[in-house]
């Protein structure tokens, strides 16, 4: 099958039935969505297919084929993006294994909505479990990178 991962056209064979976080991690070699729950209830294998946010654990890999496919992996070119130094600036990572789907979701919010409320922050990020931070530090970075605006 044929997809676009991080802004490349990429190819590769994917088993019937194989998810799409087995195919990224040991098909493609994106290491950046992580395996979790399996189960579709963490959020550290979110990334997104043409702009929307998706669980890699409960979608099939062949559901991608033409598809434009963003990960963690991809944020970093050719510099960090914003939200990946205001999550340091801000401690927002501490075991970092929720990190990869924290950022994409926040980016996924901030590419549809620049201004976000702390609320639609919160429930951006609502499907992604982090046991470390308390989630004050990621949501006081993703506020940061959409310029601090804090609507009512």
């Amino acid at each position: 099958m044929t997809f676009t991962l991080n802004g490349h056209d990429r190819a590769a064979f994917a088993d019937d039935g194989q998810n799409l976080l087995d195919f990224l991690r040991r098909s493609v070699g994106d290491m950046s969505p992580k395996y979790g729950c399996g189960q579709g209830t963490c959020g550290a294998c979110t990334v997104t297919i043409d702009g929307a946010t998706h669980l890699a654990c409960l979608t099939l890999a062949e559901a991608v084929q033409g598809c434009r496919v963003e990960t963690a992996a991809g944020l970093a070119t050719p510099a960090l993006h914003p939200l990946q130094e205001a999550f340091m600036e801000h401690f927002a990572a501490q075991c970092g294994y929720c990190t990869p789907g924290m950022l994409i979701s926040a980016k996924a919010l901030l590419d549809r909505n620049p201004a976000p409320t702390r609320d639609e922050v919160i429930e951006a990020i609502s499907g992604n479990i982090c046991r470390c931070t308390g989630y004050e530090p990621i949501i006081s970075a993703i506020l940061s990178v959409a310029g601090g605006r804090v609507r009512a």
